[in-house]
């Protein structure tokens, strides 16, 4: 079962890190203030439960809060939170949050990023998270597959084939 997992994530891993767009298709708009305004249900995948109760419940009610760009030049954002009432006072509090704006002129959309970060940031960040996935999914097969071959090979050594 964890050799699947491994080969699907090292899978999943090469297929990541080759659509991940070079820094220097980004253009950096700058920080701007995104100001909470509205929290909203939505249906999300029903990753944290197992075998039947997955199957019978695919998916699970998660709660986004909706931010837009205070300047009022359209960039919007939204994050996640566990509850209506934990996102309804993030609304009420009304606090401003920075975030820098990439935009992608090819396809005329945007990303937001954290106020420090850059497009080659972002992208070396991608890369690298999707890399350490590959490595260790590499590791444990290649761990299998030697434990698989010595325990193979002590069987034919002893004659329990």
């Amino acid at each position: 079962m964890l050799l699947i997992s491994a080969v699907t994530v090292g899978c999943f891993s090469i297929k990541y890190l080759a659509a991940v767009r070079p820094a220097d298709i980004y253009e950096d708009k700058g920080v701007y203030a995104f100001s909470p305004y509205q929290v909203l249900p939505v249906q999300v995948q029903n990753t944290g439960a197992g075998g039947r109760d997955r199957r019978m419940n695919p998916t699970k009610t998660a709660y986004m809060v909706y931010y837009r760009d205070a300047s009022g030049s359209g960039y919007q954002w939204s994050q996640q939170t566990l509850t209506r009432e934990q996102g309804q006072k993030i609304v009420d509090v009304g606090a401003a949050v920075e975030r820098r704006v990439l935009s992608i002129p090819v396809d005329g959309s945007y990303i937001t990023v954290e106020p420090g970060q850059t497009a080659e940031s972002y992208t070396a960040g991608l890369r690298q998270k999707y890399m350490i996935a590959l490595i260790l999914a590499g590791a444990y097969v290649l761990l299998y597959v030697t434990a698989w071959c010595v325990t193979g090979g002590m069987k034919r050594r002893t004659g329990q084939i």
